[in-house]
């Protein structure tokens, strides 16, 4: 959870209830893509896009924030900050264990930073190269390498490093990186982070209706199996499947310097690739490195590029996702799908909803730091909600501020299962403040992962405020929404 904050006046009391508990926001300014992921002695740092000065987007710089359990964080001093001269795009940071690139004494290890340098020339025309960072004080403080940057092509389309080790010992550093209106994630392999050589390239394929970013590529383990396979993460904007910003993967094989996917579709429907989630506002997905036991975490930002510097908060603008731990299972279809299931909070509020009742959290408003309650219309914190639709049966599911008994006022979030088409959707054009954008007021639906005939639909639905996740399938289908109710959801209703 973002630590508690009391409310204290104008418009910072007004959006105190739409600030998430467990998704991560930024105290007071703006934040975009997740970046750096990386697990150090006992501690996940969780880096990522963030205006300094301001709740919209600009003066790009890493933020930095930390946690042991991924759920509550605590949000620290700006790591890299952008300079006069250049802007702290995306990128990753690894544990260099072997000291290939030199930055540790012998007592130390060296976290290493790889990101974009955005940079405008005298005669304006833009420039993105990759660039290095380092820390030997566990990420409390970072200096810049002196011979960066470390990859320039000449392009202003180069961005979004991802950069992990592969082999042992004589192995070799690997990163992929976007040549964006190209739509082609390329990969480069390095002895030390500072050399780079282009080995191979993938794409385009699959969408490309826009600029590919924020690849990644790791090893995912099979679920009931021994096997692994790699997984490719592309994201899009615009042309994702629910619209605006999005993210896509492909399951395959990496040898080192090749990645080849198993499943390429020449269909030109959208709904015939993979995605990481069918909401609107789940982007730029990556996975946490060295976490232990191969156990793979990821998180997007929970936003969507159409209206995202518009969405009515403030002094804070955006959020994290939940964080997910993923793995493959194989479909009835033969397909290798990836399976998300959240990190919750332990005090969450977990609510079954029987067949034709409805389901409330209990009240109590938020607390604030002095241990009072916030004004914030009574926010329950997290909600996790339970059910389950007959196979082959429609429902549709209402998500409100009202209380036990109270009657319907219109307002709220609509999640419909329908059997017959196999499909599932979120109706989130009555879910409160809808006029900031006209994009934003959307019907947005995903189709049913495949499964036996005679399978119910099971489905969970986290609320945390302003955000609502909704999984399907046991986590092989999500849809994330954004919402701005004039009272906090936390009715559940079958309608």
């Amino acid at each position: 959870m973002t630590e508690s904050r009391p409310a204290t006046s104008g418009t910072i009391a007004e959006t105190t209830a739409w600030r998430p508990a467990a998704h991560f926001t930024a105290r007071a300014t703006w934040l975009n893509d997740p970046n750096g992921l990386v697990y150090h002695r006992g501690t996940y740092h969780l880096f990522f896009q963030n205006n300094p000065h301001g709740s919209s987007w600009g003066n790009i710089s890493w933020g930095h924030a930390t946690s042991t359990d991924l759920v509550n964080w605590t949000e620290l001093p700006v790591a890299i900050p952008c300079t006069d001269e250049e802007m702290v795009f995306s990128g990753s940071a690894v544990v260099d264990h072997r000291n290939t690139a030199g930055f540790a004494a012998d007592t130390e290890t060296a976290l290493v930073a790889v990101y974009t340098s955005a940079t405008t020339a005298a005669d304006g025309t833009g420039r993105q190269a990759q660039s290095l960072a380092y820390s030997v004080d566990d990420g409390a403080t970072w200096s810049r390498y002196a011979g960066n940057p470390v990859l320039d092509i000449g392009s202003a389309e180069f961005r979004d490093p991802k950069v992990f080790w592969y082999g042992g010992d004589d192995g070799h550093w690997v990163m992929v990186v976007v040549e964006a209106t190209e739509h082609r994630v390329v990969v480069y392999t390095s002895p030390d982070l500072k050399t780079w050589q282009r080995v191979s390239a993938f794409g385009p394929a699959h969408a490309t209706g826009g600029v590919w970013e924020c690849p990644d590529l790791f090893p995912l383990r099979v679920a009931g199996t021994q096997e692994t396979r790699w997984v490719m993460i592309v994201s899009l904007n615009p042309g994702s499947f629910a619209g605006g910003s999005g993210t896509q993967y492909f399951v395959g094989d990496f040898d080192g310097v090749n990645f080849t996917p198993e499943h390429l579709t020449a269909s030109d429907q959208l709904v015939d690739y993979d995605w990481l989630d069918y909401g609107r506002d789940y982007y730029a997905a990556v996975s946490f490195s060295d976490v232990p036991d191969g156990r793979r975490f990821m998180v997007g930002w929970a936003s969507n590029w159409e209206y995202a510097g518009e969405t009515p908060t403030s002094p804070w603008r955006s959020s994290m996702s939940l964080v997910r731990e993923v793995d493959l299972v194989r479909s009835p279809d033969g397909r290798h799908r990836i399976r998300q299931r959240p990190v919750l909070p332990n005090d969450a509020s977990r609510l079954d909803l029987p067949p034709g009742a409805t389901a409330v959290a209990s009240g109590g408003d938020s607390a604030t730091d002095d241990g009072g309650a916030a004004d914030d219309g009574g926010a329950a914190g997290v909600l996790v909600f339970s059910m389950r639709v007959d196979a082959g049966d429609s429902a549709t599911f209402v998500l409100d501020g009202g209380a036990d008994g109270e009657p319907a006022d219109g307002e709220g979030l609509r999640i419909t299962v329908d059997g017959n088409a196999g499909t599932i959707s979120c109706d989130r054009t009555g879910a409160g403040d809808t006029g900031f954008h006209p994009a934003y007021a959307s019907v947005d639906w995903a189709p049913l992962p495949p499964s036996d005939d005679d399978a119910d639909v099971e489905l969970r639905i986290v609320v945390d405020a302003s955000v609502v996740e909704v999984y399907t399938g046991d986590g092989l289908v999500a849809l994330t929404e954004l919402v701005f109710p004039a009272r906090p959801y936390r009715r559940l209703t079958r309608g």
